[in-house]
């Protein structure tokens, strides 16, 4: 190098200049460094002044296609001149610092952090190491660690752990050394091995040397300190031996002290830090102990407490809820056992099993709670080298449940029972025989309204109910012989579809003023007439301030305590001298055509129930007329969870103020527990569907609610539906379900409980309602046990909590969790239905079979009367495809029995499109799969303890008669070459919104499996996204994005999936509805009720005429030209791809939302009609051609068909 040579670059432009300095370094690289050091200095600091002072030369060093980076950095490892090192450093650290983290990846790319790693153990080898070398070195380190995934791992092998840490203890008075040290100490103990090795050489207690209490000064010294000391108690070997050595309660005064002179909040972030310390120790039982010891529920409760009013110090909070949630003692639920309160003896027990296991499960032993405390001691620190463990998880597959085995994916019509077994089905078969020879045709084939006492109305949520049905006189409602009123039928054609009904009517809101001295507790069927009974002397109800007569537009009928018929005048209540009170009943009969209270009395009394139930809910006896306006999804205040936490919280705290009083409990054999003392509500669910097992009174208006589980299980508790009494009008009570068991809810995004008043039914608003506020799920203290939870330990169960008022004194409420339907409800529907059967009908009722508990399961066969018994006539009728539905296999999905509803509703009505739908198929419905779990409140099983919809592949004609007998009549259709042609069993979502359904596809699995498979097996029939696109077209609440249509593994004894694989039925569904509410179509925002859930059984019927008309079963023009016009008349439902359960769409809590049970939000629906422009029209497997407007044929884009799998809850 000359100064002539030099001065010749002055011309040069800048950006050259750098190119020329980094070509001349580049040649001294190698020994070059060694032998001309001053060379070395003279280049390295030219280059340096180049990129301090102009951005430029930066960028021309980092660009792409240059070596500039590969220059620097091997100067760097060949020179040993401290001078030339320093500059070379401070040249990384201008150029890392301005290209942020692109720059730091290309450096660690480059082999950067491997040749400073070797920097670093050579200088610690001078004695005394060179400060500014060290400094330098440790913060290009904490700069571009973050980005080296592997840097933990290098810094162990080379030893530069132990430099590190060295270099902190003898320089504890250094600020200016000691701040990168510790930054890069943060990094290395990322890593968990690196993390129990700094432990052991002192980290953790050197940490506590550095973390001060609160000081002004160097506050970013003590930030990064506290950073690196959560990551090191990450490990809970260094969380025990800091348990050990006694830094709990100092890590609490540490937290307090800065909590109590960071006045202006201006060193938050240290606070976090400290508390995520303690969140990490806590991790482990020693940890919590000793925060409990240590007094820290009262300092972080204390202090959270004085957070609240800042709404920026919400972290803090939040971390401090978390922490007290986590320490709090794990408590037993107050239950003598989780078996259910009821017991029913099976005199068939399977060998094993659950249900076996708790047969054999020796008497005395403790099944409510563990010994063991939840997340045990076991040492979880991993002594492997991997970074990052989540980086691995996301290289796993997305749904390991999804069938992956080909031989299984392929439908397989596996040989059913032999003919001769299958023959004694015939009977429910005799439509496929008879020759209506004898009958007679000469009746009208359809039925006026004039001609109808009462007509099939067809569920539709925009109709309202009648406005105009005229007054009764008096003496219209003392003649107890006179008919209801004519109400004229609703045809289906005509209704509305289109017109909104949003507005509530300003009535309903209006209490009806009443005095009641006393309100009826229930209905008793002890005696053979109904009557009302009440506590204390009978009194009488005094006279209404509105004519008893007439509510709302609904006639009062009076039930008499002594006669349970006798009528009454317009006087209203009797003589204060009669022996009983006067309930006045509303006569629902013009609103509810289907409901008879006489008829659901006597279908209760032939209800046969375990615990031999002998009263009536009243909401079941007077029936249930749908509001005129829709219920919005409640929208949730923001911090109402971390309230309610809080009062929980406080019951440790002050434990003085818990009364912890016992108010019912059907572990007792007197229920209730206690008389009213006006001090406490009255609880009861002793009547059919109800579930409540214990109420327990926390505060004067706050009790704990804990539900029974299934009977002969030990678990399934989400299901509720009991009555409350003796409340006081205007109080907010609040209830908590403690022990649910599913890891969240809909009720955390918008879903309320539903409440039935007594009161509001009698004024003449017999009606569920949508009811509470600051309503929250979250996980609980109780422990869950092992037994419950297949032996998985540190289980807990979680509460869900809403609080709500009473309007009415002396009323009689009840609470569900969704509308009930029982199944004396359904058998007085049917028995409604078959008494206005139209003479064009075939409507037929079989018994299928007899339940373990003795009540029978209604069979239906519904289809339209042949036009004469000629023998084409004959043939036409017996030669229609079947459709075999079923419903409430899983007893708390009430809403399936109300989509049923509406399906029977219209295939009975006396609409064209009814009777066309009657023509072109055979009915076949069992509409109640397990009516001794509706019946005995159960959530999900049976009597036998078991989900029958996980019994299909080998049912047990002892244990699950209704299932093994509904599989045998689907056997004998597919040994008589009838299989159904649309199989679809009803269910409900409890964590999910919108209506969709899961089907069976070969493909969809394979795709979604990312296995090999061979063109034939990708060759499939697309008519199984017929049924599901029309109803996304047709249906307001039904979603097409939320469908799926592959084939899990945990799902193969399910109902769908045995139909489809072993039957043989391509288009076999569970259709799912939300027991919440819809967030696309017109309903978005709005709690799905009865009206929608009738509607959307009345559109799935619509749908199959939509279907017929696909697969062109038959021609009938007029019904063509009329569904055109329906179809055209409805809103198109466009089913977006959006999630209904992820964070940017619903607000965020302290605990994650997990719903990976249920479905990934990335699903995109199949443009179909693309599709079919870009394919073939697929061919039905009745050798019909799918229009292309609904053509599913096949995309030859294989990322269109791929989405997330989804679960279902079948």
């Amino acid at each position: 190098m000359n100064k002539p040579k030099m001065a010749s670059e002055k011309g040069v432009p800048s950006n050259s200049r750098a190119q020329i300095l980094l070509a001349q370094l580049e040649k001294l690289t190698g020994d070059g460094m060694v032998r001309d050091p001053e060379m070395a200095r003279q280049i390295t600091s030219k280059l340096l002044h180049l990129i301090q002072t102009q951005e430029k030369t930066s960028k021309e060093v980092m660009s792409k296609g240059t070596s500039g980076m590969e220059v620097i950095l091997s100067s760097l490892e060949s020179t040993r001149d401290i001078p030339t090192i320093l500059n070379i450093l401070c040249i990384l650290s201008e150029l890392l610092t301005l290209g942020k983290g692109r720059r730091a990846g290309v450096f660690v790319s480059k082999g950067g952090t491997a040749v400073l790693l070797r920097i670093l153990i050579s200088a610690n080898k001078e004695f005394p190491p060179n400060e500014e070398l060290m400094l330098q070195v440790h913060s290009l380190l904490a700069k571009v660690g973050p980005k080296d995934r592997k840097l933990g791992v290098k810094a162990r092998l080379t030893g530069a752990l132990n430099v590190t840490i060295n270099l902190i203890k003898k320089n504890l008075q250094n600020v200016k050394l000691l701040l990168p040290c510790l930054q890069v100490l943060r990094v290395y103990s990322a890593n968990m091995v690196n993390a129990i090795s700094l432990g052991n050489s002192g980290a953790i207690e050197l940490m506590f040397k550095i973390v001060a209490p609160y000081s002004k000064k160097n506050t970013s010294l003590i930030k990064v300190s506290v950073d690196a000391l959560v990551a090191l108690l990450k490990s809970k070997t260094n969380a025990r031996r800091a348990v050990e050595g006694s830094y709990v309660s100092t890590l609490l005064a540490l937290y307090l002290d800065w909590h109590r002179n960071d006045t202006w909040h201006r060193h938050t972030v240290i606070r976090k830090g400290l508390l995520a310390c303690l969140r990490n120790v806590t991790n482990i039982k020693l940890g919590r102990r000793a925060f409990t010891k240590a007094d820290g529920m009262r300092i972080l409760y204390n202090s959270s407490s004085e957070c609240l009013s800042v709404r920026t110090l919400d972290p803090l909070v939040n971390a401090s809820s978390l922490i007290m949630r986590k320490c709090f003692p794990k408590n037993r639920l107050p239950l003598p056992t989780i078996k259910s309160a009821f017991h029913y003896q099976l005199e068939h027990v399977l060998a094993s099993g659950p249900v076996a296991q708790r047969y054999s499960q020796p008497p005395g032993v403790d099944d409510v709670v563990d010994d063991s405390d939840d997340n045990e001691d076991t040492e979880a620190d991993t002594e492997n080298d991997t970074e990052n463990e989540e980086d691995e998880k996301e290289c796993r597959s997305l749904n390991d449940d999804i069938e992956k085995d080909i031989n299984k994916l392929h439908p397989q019509k596996i040989p059913s029972r032999p003919y001769e077994e299958l023959r004694v089905y015939e009977k429910f078969f005799v439509e496929l025989s008879e020759d209506f020879q004898g009958y007679n045709f000469e009746s009208p084939t359809t039925s006026s309204p004039a001609q109808s006492a009462q007509s099939i109305v067809v569920p539709t949520p925009q109709a309202l109910p009648p406005n105009h049905i005229t007054a009764p006189t008096a003496q219209n409602v003392s003649n107890a012989s006179a008919p209801a009123p004519t109400i004229p039928p609703l045809q289906l054609e005509t209704s509305q579809f289109g017109k909104d009904f949003n507005t509530k009517e300003e009535a309903h809101n209006q209490p009806v003023e009443q005095d009641w001295s006393q309100a009826p507790e229930y209905v008793s069927l002890n005696a053979d007439e109904m009557r009302v009974k009440q506590k204390g002397s009978p009194i009488s109800a005094p006279k209404p301030t509105q004519s008893p007569l007439l509510l709302e537009g609904i006639a009062i009928r009076c039930l008499a305590a002594g006669g349970g018929g006798s009528d009454c005048g317009s006087e209203g209540g009797e003589d204060e001298g009669s022996e009983g009170a006067v309930l006045e009943v509303p006569d629902t009969a013009q609103l509810l055509p289907l409901h008879d209270l006489d008829l659901y009395v006597e279908m209760v009394k032939g209800t046969k129930s375990v615990p031999h139930y002998t009263e009536v809910a009243y909401p079941d006896y007077f029936g249930h007329v749908p509001p005129t306006y829709r219920e919005s999804l409640l929208e949730r205040l923001y911090g109402v969870q971390r309230s309610k936490i809080f009062q929980d919280i406080e019951r440790l705290i002050h434990p003085n103020n818990i009364m912890d009083k016992v108010v019912y409990d059907l572990d007792m054999p007197s229920c209730p527990v206690i008389e009213s003392d006006g001090e406490s509500l009255r609880f009861n669910s002793k009547f059919e569907s109800g579930n409540l097992r214990k109420a327990i009174q926390i505060r004067k208006y706050e009790y704990d609610l804990i539900l029974n589980s299934d009977i002969n299980s030990n678990h399934h508790h989400q299901w509720f539906y009991f009555e409350v009494s003796g409340m006081r009008v205007g109080t907010m009570y609040r209830f908590n379900i403690i022990n649910c068991e599913k890891s969240n809810s809909q009720f955390n995004y918008g879903m309320q409980a539903l409440m039935y008043s007594v009161q509001e039914a009698i004024s003449g608003r017999p009606r569920w309602v949508r009811t509470g506020t600051d309503i929250c799920y979250y996980k609980n203290n109780f422990a869950r046990s092992s037994i419950a939870t297949g032996g998985q330990k540190g289980k807990s169960y979680y509460t869900m909590t809403f609080s709500t008022s009473f309007s009415h004194k002396d009323d009689v409420c009840y609470f569900s969790y969704h509308y009930p339907y029982t199944y004396s409800s359904l058998k007085m529907h049917l028995s409604k239905l078959e008494a206005m059967r139209a003479p064009e009908i075939y409507l037929r009722q079989d018994v299928l079979c007899e339940t373990l508990g003795g009540n029978s399961c209604p069979f239906l066969t519904i289809t339209a009367m042949p036009e004469s018994n000629s023998s084409d006539h004959i043939c036409q009728f017996r030669n229609r495809p079947f459709i075999f539905l079923s419903a409430r296999v899983h007893p708390g999905e009430t809403n399936a029995s109300w989509v049923m509803k509406g399906t029977l509703e219209f295939l009975m009505g006396t609409s064209l499109l009814a009777a066309t739908l009657r023509e072109a198929y055979i009915f076949k419905i069992v509409p109640m799969l397990n009516p001794d779990g509706v019946v005995n409140g159960n959530h999900r099983c049976s009597l036998s303890g078991e989900d029958l919809n996980r019994q299909w592949q080998n049912p047990n004609p002892e244990l699950h008669p209704t299932i093994y007998h509904t599989k045998s009549l689907l056997q004998y259709l597919a040994h008589t070459q009838r299989a159904p042609l649309v199989f679809c069993d009803y269910h409900g979502h409890s964590r999910k919104k919108n209506v969709f359904m899961y089907g069976c596809s070969l493909k969809e699995t394979i795709w979604q499996s990312n296995i090999s498979a061979a063109s034939s097996d990708l060759q499939e029939d697309l008519a199984y996204r017929a049924l599901p696109k029309i109803l996304s077209q047709i249906a307001p609440a039904f979603s097409m994005a939320s469908c799926s249509f592959v084939v899990e593994r945990s799902k193969e004894s399910t109902a769908r999936v045995v139909v489809w694989r072993e039957i043989g039925v391509q288009r076999s569904y569970t259709m799912e509805s939300t027991v919440c509410g819809c967030d696309q179509g017109k309903y978005k925002g709005f709690q799905i009720g009865t009206r929608e859930l009738e509607e959307m059984g009345a559109q799935f019927c619509v749908a199959l005429l939509r279907l017929k008309r696909m697969t062109g079963l038959h021609n009938h023009q007029h019904l063509l030209d009329l569904e055109s016009d329906l179809i055209g008349t409805q809103p198109k439902v466009v089913s977006c791809p959006t999630t209904y359960v992820m964070d940017e769409d619903e607000p965020s809590f302290l605990e994650a939302v997990d719903y990976s049970a249920e479905s990934n939000d990335d699903d995109t629906e199949v443009d179909l009609e693309a599709a079919a422009s870009a394919a073939s029209i697929a061919t039905t497997e009745d050798g019909g051609e799918v229009p292309d407007r609904l053509s599913d044929a096949e995309s030859n884009n294989h990322d269109a068909w791929k989405s997330e799998p989804v679960t279902s809850s079948q």
